[in-house]
């Protein structure tokens, strides 16, 4: 039936003689000059007449009648205006994401690795000896005691295979792809999109329509008879074409769409704010020029913390000036790049898991992660599943290998099904209706059959944890007998082992499952390791070497992918042809499972993740948050984006003069260069591959010296390693097709020993950068400097999910530690108030990191500020003068413009009251706690060179109930300040209380002012006060100590004040006698 459809549409457009009609004004259209018919438009043929084609050109509307495509200037054909825009841009079928065509970077890969091969013979340049002990000597304890052996296709020179065993002497071959695929085809940027169909509401229903279709394949065709249909008649071809043409049109659609914050909503707000900002400049004209003479001091404390508050306000506010939300379109990422049917041209993603101590990080927390992964909605020889082992502890392999072969039966299980989440643990503990949606008949038993499954797969995970608890004297020792590599954490060797990949084992039906490599990077007691950034930095090494996925995913161990299509969603802005050349990494938001109903810690930081990032994405993009952001690997590596080229209109006087395109295209280029190297800052570095391109072409490269100099400057950058210099260059991703499996073994282990980084760019300019705990702002700010831009996805269904430090002391620990990284950035040359100027990071982009940077000094004027209200209880002073009727006004203003702007912001945000109000407390607990002792750690660090030790933060909780941790209260120094901060506002508001009794009435108008200041400190407190009384009042004994020691103290001051005491002086009774 289809093929009769397709003969009779020929007809339609034919005549008797076989020549074709054009179907504008009913002529032959035609043949060229080698005897073909004239083809006007190369997208959908659409038959068109030479004169017509060139009318249309001309004087009509310049694209096809059927597809709307712009029409191309063929040969013979007149210039036209339009034309000159498309010569920076490919054609459709030869898109910026190709992989078949090998680009100039690849080919100088290619001669840098054959160069490298041929010139020392296998020969390792600049190995030292102990690297090549290390590498000799590792390989057999990895595989107990089994060669390494590897084959390669003779037919598919890109598939490399190596082979090797766990400890059971399991064998497990891995295979990795260049990951190449056929052309892709994409959006001409200079296309007119409102001419597509955009908008249209026909083209809609005829899309709506084709989906049905594909829905339901088994249903007739509806096709219009041939005697309706006009010979000029557009919409009258048949469906065929019909959807052919409305099936290309969705996929020249873009795949992500920015949509504004509605003015209704964002312009009250910003009106508000810049009401705000006009009545905080009056009230500290105020505030500095109405001193307190009698209370010079406590004054002037509390006009220095007003002051510090505006600038800290003003860094935090403006960076939400412009809010933004993203749309993704899923199904026309499939039409472009994962058509049914065809293979599948989606770039390979390779996705790191981080960990470090299984006994603090369980391992089935990393197992249910991995799995998830596994599982993704993604193409299997696309996914690849590197976990990094920090602590080398041979639990986290064992559970590893475990979690592999578990994968078998829960990954065909998901995709089989279409569950979500899949994360096993999760999955089976959702308390909703399991059978939504579901038809097949089997899932209850399959279900009921998986979850048995999994049960017994954690009783062999904790059998294994029960079994770590107790270290052999002489230390771990394999299945085979083989000692453990990692007994000793901090000395050891790199360890790579592969439990999944392709052409590997296969899952229980029969399919391939996505790659599953582990990793522990070699550790020396003289070289510093850099904790999880230099983790992160060999795991990009070792990908590059083994899989070359051009995207990154970052997560945490305990970050499990909660959506499935979380990667397609990341491929919707980094796959699309007009954006995903500027954007360095997608950031999506945190969210958590197992926090309390009441989130009484702010554990789901909403206003940072729902407001603040959002801001963000309207002016340069988030900061990176490090987990659950899929990177761009070319930003990684320290490279600039590519600059984009600004069409100026070209004046009278040069169209009259008529120059040259092509000279004009030349000048344009050497003027980017120039705009290029004027707005690199000395300290940004700027590789720019345009040099070594034109290398290639001209006779750059014609002689071994020039390639021997370029070979070295990238070795001095990225490291000795001929394979992974080769992968840098390569922008599509894949491994060099002249690469062997040994090589690829060899280099893998290379590129993790300990001194690989030495005297290269890594951690300074490349991959994750060293020099702060909170190695992710960092990160992010150096991507932000060099131009590139950041995406903020926010899908419906979550992407990530994770745990949160529900307790009060842990949560305070993790506080702690991210604002110790702020201050270690802040006195670092890295710091964002000097460094990068002169690049390209935006104004307001560069407030944010500001405001990033310095929040913790910000625990200092807010500590004092909240130790006032208790000194002007004791002391009966305050910090404003007699309340005068305009400085009533004034705060009365400035209360008012607080609270509207946060009502404004949760309205456009979506951000609940409690969620905001949580925040706000904790605010005031984490500054007068974590904060504070960041500031004074940072500084120890800095100027004395006294380093903390990194605390992981835990990921278990305790078996009681699901909030059992809540209740638990660790002691901890960091509970002092905000003890003694209640402690003294509460005997402070009893102090005062007493003293306006035993004064009189006329006392009792200004105590109402200091009572509110007070009550403000303790209302704010209020959470920390009840993490401290616990579940039943059961506070810690220590805690009980202190507090009777402070209570102690200010007793001996409440009778060193003696309010009760009559303060009227007079004569002495002794003197004056009973009748004085």
């Amino acid at each position: 039936m289809m093929e009769s459809q397709v003969e009779t549409a020929v007809k339609l457009m034919s005549n008797a003689g076989g020549e074709q009609i054009c179907q504008i004004c009913s002529d032959n259209v035609g043949k060229t000059v080698d005897g073909d018919f004239f083809v006007a438009c190369d997208f959908c043929s659409f038959p068109v007449c030479r004169p017509c084609y060139e009318y249309e050109r001309k004087d009509g509307n310049q694209s096809c009648p059927q597809c709307k495509t712009r029409y191309k200037r063929h040969k013979g054909s007149p210039a036209i205006p339009g034309d000159k825009d498309e010569d920076g841009f490919v054609d459709d079928g030869a898109g910026q994401f190709s992989y078949t065509e090998n680009s100039q970077k690849e080919k100088i890969s290619e001669r840098m690795l054959g160069w490298h091969l041929t010139r020392g013979k296998g020969e390792e340049i600049g190995h030292s000896e102990y690297d090549k002990e290390v590498s000799n000597n590792l390989i057999p304890r990895l595989t107990s005691r089994q060669e390494v052996s590897g084959e390669f296709s003779a037919a598919s020179p890109e598939r490399l295979s190596v082979s090797s065993t766990i400890a059971g002497g399991k064998r497990l071959p891995y295979s990795s792809d260049i990951n190449q695929s056929p052309n892709r085809r994409i959006v001409d940027p200079v296309r007119d999109f409102g001419s597509t169909g955009l908008g249209n509401v026909a083209w809609k229903e005829r899309v709506d329509g084709w989906k049905m279709k594909q829905e339901n394949k088994s249903g007739p065709v509806s096709t219009q008879a041939t005697s309706e249909r006009g010979v000029g008649d557009i919409d009258a071809s048949t469906d065929v074409f019909v959807d052919e043409a409305l099936l290309n049109d969705e996929a020249r659609q873009p795949l992500s769409r920015k949509v504004s914050i509605p003015s209704s909503r964002i312009n009250p707000y910003r009106m508000v704010i810049m009401l705000r900002l006009v009545i905080l400049c009056l009230f500290l004209h105020y505030r500095i020029t109405n001193p307190v003479p009698n209370a010079f001091g406590l004054w002037l404390v509390s006009v220095i913390c007003e002051i510090w508050f505006a600038i800290s306000w003003i860094l935090d506010q403006f960076p939400k000036w412009f809010p933004v939300n993203r749309e993704t379109y899923l199904d026309r990422l499939s039409l472009r790049y994962d058509r049914e049917g065809e293979p599948s041209q989606l770039a390979a993603v390779d996705i790191f898991v981080s960990t470090v101590d299984p006994l603090k990080e369980p391992p089935l927390v990393t197992a249910n992660t991995v799995l998830s992964i596994m599982a993704v909605d993604y193409p299997v020889d696309k996914v690849s599943c590197y976990v990094s082992d920090d602590g080398a502890a041979m639990l986290s392999f064992e559970s590893l290998a475990e979690t592999s072969e578990f994968a078998r039966k829960w990954v065909p299980f998901c995709k089989k099904y279409n569950i979500e989440p899949r994360a096993p643990e999760w999955y089976f503990a959702q308390k909703i209706d399991y059978l939504k949606d579901k038809v097949q008949t089997s899932f209850v038993k399959d279900r009921r059959a998986m979850k048995r499954e999994y049960e017994e797969f954690k009783i062999r995970i904790n059998a294994l944890v029960s079994k770590a608890q107790k270290v052999p004297e002489e230390g771990w020792v394999m299945q085979d007998g083989t000692p453990w590599p990692g007994n000793n954490t901090r000395d050891h060797p790199g360890m790579i082992q592969v439990f999944l990949g392709q052409n590997g084992g296969l899952d229980a039906e029969g399919n391939e499952l996505p790659r599953l490599v582990y990793v522990s990077r070699e550790k020396r007691p003289l070289f510093q390791h850099h904790k999880k950034a230099g983790a992160m930095n060999a795991l990009v090494r070792v990908s590059a070497v083994l899989t070359n996925g051009p995207f990154l995913l970052n997560l945490d161990c305990d970050h499990y992918i909660n959506n499935s299509k979380a990667l397609r969603e990341a491929m919707c802005f980094l796959m699309d042809p007009n954006l995903g050349k500027q954007v360095c990494y997608v950031q999506f938001p945190q969210r958590f499972d197992g926090i309390d109903r009441n989130d009484r810690y702010a554990n789901r930081n909403t206003v940072f993740f729902d407001i603040n990032l959002r801001g963000l994405d309207g002016i340069q993009g988030p900061v990176y948050v490090g987990t659950g952001c899929v990177f761009n690997r070319t930003a990684l590596y320290g490279y600039e984006p590519p600059v984009k080229p600004k069409h100026k209109k070209a004046s009278v006087l040069s169209r009259l003069c008529g120059g040259s395109r092509k000279k004009n295209s030349k000048s344009k280029k050497d003027s980017d260069k120039k705009k290029s190297g004027k707005h690199t800052d000395s300290t940004i570095p700027v590789f720019n591959l345009d040099d070594i391109e034109e290398g290639v072409e001209g006779s750059g490269f014609d002689d071994d010296k020039a390639l021997l100099m370029s070979q070295m400057r990238l070795e001095q950058r990225f490291g000795q390693s001929a394979v992974f210099v080769a992968s840098t260059l390569m922008e599509n991703g894949g491994v060099p097709p002249s690469a062997t499996p040994e090589n690829l073994l060899k280099e893998a282990i290379h590129v993790i020993s300990c001194g690989y980084e030495d005297k290269t760019e890594w951690g300074t300019e490349i991959g994750w950068i060293y020099g702060s705990v909170t190695e992710d702002i960092l990160t992010g700010f150096k991507m932000h400097a060099r131009g590139w831009r950041s995406i903020y996805c926010m899908p419906k269904l979550p992407a990530f999910k994770g745990s949160a430090p529900i307790n009060l002391s842990d949560r305070l620990n993790q506080v702690l530690r991210w604002a110790l990284g702020s201050i270690e950035i802040l006195f670092s040359r890295h710091c964002p108030i000097w460094y990068g100027y002169g690049g390209r990071l935006k104004f307001l982009e560069r407030f944010a990191y500001v405001n990033t940077t310095i929040y913790p000094i910000t625990s200092i004027p807010l500590l004092m500020y909240c130790t006032l209200p208790a000194v002007c209880l004791f002391t009966n002073q305050f910090i404003i003068p007699q309340i005068s009727n305009l400085a009533s006004i004034w705060f009365l203003s400035l209360f008012l413009s607080i609270f509207a702007t946060g009502i404004l912001e949760m309205r456009w945000s979506g951000v609940g009251i409690d969620e905001w109000w949580r925040n706000e407390q904790f605010w005031v607990i984490g500054g007068v706690s974590a904060h504070l002792f960041a500031v004074f750690q940072g500084l120890l660090k800095v100027l004395a060179g006294i380093d903390t030790n990194f605390t992981v933060t835990s990921k278990a909780s305790d078996e009681d109930g699901d909030s059992a941790e809540l209740y638990l209260i660790k002691w901890t120094t960091l509970l002092i300040p905000p003890t003694t901060l209640l402690i003294i506002n509460l005997v402070g508001v009893v102090a005062g209380v007493s003293y306006a009794i035993n004064s009189g009435y006329q006392s009792w108008g200004p105590l109402f002012g200091k009572l509110f200041f007070a009550f403000w400190v303790i209302v704010h407190l209020y959470p920390f006060l009840k993490g401290l009384m616990g579940r039943q009042n059961r506070t810690p004994t220590i805690i009980v100590v202190w507090s009777v020691l402070l209570a102690s103290i200010f007793s001996l001051l409440w009778i060193r004040i003696d309010p009760f005491t009559s303060r009227v002086t007079g004569p002495d009774v002794l003197e004056c006698g009973i009748n004085c």
